[in-house]
Formats: structure tokens, sequence, C-alpha cells
């Protein structure tokens, strides 16, 4: 099976507030995609920075001013994002004010065009994007920015899907992306490699800037060099970090860090100390963390794993302290945190991992809210639930009434929306198919009517298959 093969959405990881950490999972009870969205609205900036000789009036334009406090008409408010004068404005201030300007106002800035798509429950489209990068062309971060307009500046943007890469994007729209996101990076490698006095970064602007780096990776944007220098420059401040990483941050470190190696991230010494030095704390801490922190740290964690990360004994005893938590809030996982917790347990099984008690126990206790959220359900969480009970069936998981029960109930799912799944979907359904008929599952109805309904699809995308794909395709189909 494909090392790839649990299809966690790229979507999975949004943001939900200005400042505050984002979160990976991309439900939300109150703002749809967009979790924890408890917004902290900066207080109307002060003459000066607390701690900096940076003195000077803040007087963002009455626009953009009044555009932070106001609810979001996504058509309207979006035209009123982009007016030159918006942009005049922040250049001025810029060259007015020069090494005592800190960046906050291009951080406002930044930040409503998150709290627009935030409240739009979706990132920009190609059209909108297209449009404010070229309003962007002279929005320039600099060395003198302080931490937090750094932060919320490439936070922001990222979480709102400015840098996300469209194919095909104008050849404008690209250099400006590209320039404006290696400003950002070029001074936050400057203020990391400052003296520690100078250059102190707390722990919520290392967990945002380290989540959105991963995040940009993660939507397709070129690792390039100084992408990866910026990683490497803030990773010593994960071990030189003083101040407390709250569940929050850990969740979205260890997330980050498993995102990045996922990519193509090498494993160097930084990132390994890094994650070393914070699974302590999810043992620490496990009683504070909610559903979607406990999701997120066993994706993190068991895609460290299955990239090759050597985390025992560590990640044993974060594992241990995590599974019960699980069982206590089987009643909060919405569809997406049961798709990745499920596929977690089955690649730990498949890696290995002894099948224990509180292990069987975790997974007997979600396989009922595969029924109960069956129409939540996406097509890449159908494949990627039905690949996981596959897996657990193969690596000796008992087949249980719950487990056949959330089997029956997914394969009508994968027949009704057979033409969403992408090759490699297709190629994990058929095979976890057939790996649950070889070890014993009855050939139901439904089951040959999801098998039928895939096969026409396969000739349709006899292209875009990988190698794994087709070796997993014929394997399927012969059995």
């Amino acid at each position: 099976m494909d090392r790839s093969s649990a299809g966690i959405s790229s979507q999975y990881a949004r943001s939900g507030n200005d400042y505050n950490q984002p979160d990976d999972q991309a439900a939300s009870s109150r703002r749809g995609r967009y979790r924890y969205a408890t917004v902290r609205q900066w207080d109307n900036p002060s003459r000066t920075v607390p701690g900096r000789n940076e003195f000077y009036h803040s007087s963002f334009t009455r626009s953009s001013q009044h555009l932070q406090y106001r609810s979001v008409n996504p058509a309207q408010d979006f035209n009123a994002l982009i007016k030159q004068e918006i942009m005049d404005d922040l250049v001025s201030k810029s060259d007015r004010f020069g090494h005592r300007y800190d960046g906050r106002d291009h951080g406002r800035y930044a930040s409503s065009i998150k709290k627009y798509t935030s409240a739009a429950k979706r990132p920009l489209n190609r059209a909108e994007q297209s449009q404010l990068l070229r309003l962007l062309q002279n929005f320039t971060a600099t060395r003198k920015w302080n931490w937090r307009s750094l932060t919320t500046t490439l936070h922001s943007f990222t979480s709102a899907g400015v840098f996300t890469p469209h194919n095909p994007i104008d050849e404008l729209v690209k250099h400006t992306q590209v320039a404006l996101l290696s400003t950002l990076l070029d001074a936050i490698i400057f203020k990391c490699n400052q003296k520690p006095e100078a250059s102190y970064v707390g722990a919520q602007e290392i967990a945002n800037m380290l989540w959105a780096m991963a995040k940009l990776v993660d939507s397709g944007q070129e690792r390039t060099p100084g992408l990866n220098a910026a990683v490497a420059a803030l990773l010593p401040h994960v071990n030189a970090q003083k101040d407390p990483f709250i569940p929050q941050h850990i969740a979205n470190l260890l997330w980050a860090m498993a995102k990045l190696v996922d990519n193509g991230q090498e494993q160097t010494p930084g990132l390994n100390e890094a994650v070393a030095r914070l699974l302590p704390h999810v043992k620490a801490q496990k009683d504070q963390f909610n559903a979607q922190g406990i999701t997120n740290l066993l994706w993190a964690m068991v895609k460290l794993v299955d990239n090759g990360q050597n985390l025992a004994p560590e990640f044993n005893e974060a594992l241990a302290a995590l599974l019960p938590h699980v069982i206590a809030r089987k009643e909060q996982f919405n569809a997406q945190g049961i798709t990745n917790l499920l596929w977690a347990m089955a690649k730990l099984a498949d890696n290995g991992q002894e099948q224990t008690p509180e292990l069987n126990e975790a997974v007997a206790a979600l396989l009922p809210h595969v029924n109960a959220q069956k129409a939540n359900f996406k097509p890449q969480e159908i494949a990627s639930l039905l690949w996981a009970m596959a897996k657990l069936v193969d690596n000796g998981q008992e087949q249980t009434p719950e487990l056949n029960e959330a089997v029956a109930t997914l394969l009508p799912y994968a027949n009704t929306q057979k033409a969403n799944f992408k090759p490699k979907e297709i190629a994990n359904l058929l095979w976890a198919m057939a790996k649950l008929v070889d070890n014993g599952q009855e050939q139901t109805p439904g089951l040959n009517g999801a098998e039928a309904a895939l096969l026409p699809h396969v000739s349709a995308q006899k292209a875009n298959f990988t190698a794994q794909g087709i070796a997993n395709l014929l394997w399927a189909m012969a059995k």
C-alpha cells in the first residue's frame, strides 16, 4: 500500500483567528472550516511599542480601519479591501517612518484579508487572489518589523490562500507571490539569527510561523532555499523556548513538523530535537487537549514514524497517554477527526505497533461514529476510512459487528461519489475492498456495487495512476 495512502486532506490545516494559534482540522460549529474562531482584536495602537524605541503615529486609513470592525459582506468587502489608497497609505507609512516602522499596519491589513476569508468560510479564489496580488506588488516586509507583525502577516496571508499556487497562474501574480514571501522569510531568518536578547520570539510566534511554513508547502508552494532556511532558523527556538507551550501550540507544532517531513523536509538533528522536546509535554498535558488537538497529535506522531522518525520511548509514552482520551472524547470527534484517528491507528498497526488493549478500545469506541456521521464524509475520507479498516483487519483486528457495520455504511457512498475520487483514492478503495474480502468479508451487494461503480473510473483515469497505484489495482483485481 502506498505510504501516503491515508489521504489526510491538505485542507485540514486551517486557521481560525487573527493571532491565536491555528489548528489543523477544518470544521467549526461556529464558522464553517475555520475552527477556534475566537478573534482577538488588536487594541487601538499606542504610539509606543513596549520595549522598543519605535515611536510613530498609527493613522491607518479610514477605509481599511473601518473594515476591521464590521461584519463582512463577501463581494462588497473584498472590493473594499483592494482599494489602491489602502496600499498607498501602507507604503507611505513605511517610507515615512523608515527603520522605526515595525510593520503593525501591514500586519493589520493581512489580518483583514484573513477575516474576509474566515467570514466567507473559504480561502481566496483564483480571481480574488489575482486581484489582491496585483495590489500587493509594493507590500514589502523589512528586517525592522517586529515578531508580531511578521507572524501575523505570514500566518494571515497563508491562511487566506494568498500564497496558494493556482494553475494556470499569471506571471505577474506568481512574481508577486515569490517576492512577497521572500521578503517575509528573509526578515524571519534575520531575526532568528540575532542575539537572544534582540531576537526573542515567543511560543505563539514559533507555533504560528512553523504552521504557516508547513501549510505553504502542503498547499503546493515550492520548497525554496529561503523556506528551508527559515524552517531551520526557527527550529532551535523551539528547543530554547522559555515560555511554556500550551496544548494548542504543542499540537500544531508537531502537526507542522510532520507535515513538513511528509512533504520532503529532511529530518535534521534540529527537527528531531524539537520533536523530542515536545513529546514529553504531550504526556504532561494530556488532560488539556481537546478533541481536535488529540486528532492533530496522533496524526502527526504517526506521520513522523511513517516517515522514519525514531521516537521511542517518548512516542510510546505520549501515545499511551492520549489513547484513553480518544475514548473519553469519542462523542466530540467530527468526520475528519474520526478519519484521521482511525487512519493513524491503522498506520500504527502497519508499522509494527503492538495492538494493545487501549488501541483496540479506541478503535472500538470510534467505529459506531462512522455510522452516525456517514453523511459528512468526503470522498478522500471514505477512501481513507475503508483503507484503515482493511489495514486494521489485515493486522489482526477482529471483524466485529461494529466494524462490519461501518464498512457497510461507507460502501454506498463509495458508489454515489464515484465520480469524485482521485486515482490514488480509487486504488486505495479497490485495494481495501479486496483486502477485506481476502480476510473473510462477505461479498455483499453493497461491496459488489461499489466495485462495479469504481472500475470504469480506472479506465477513465488510467494515465493518472502511479506505479504504486497500478500495483495496488492489479493486486485488488486479481483478488
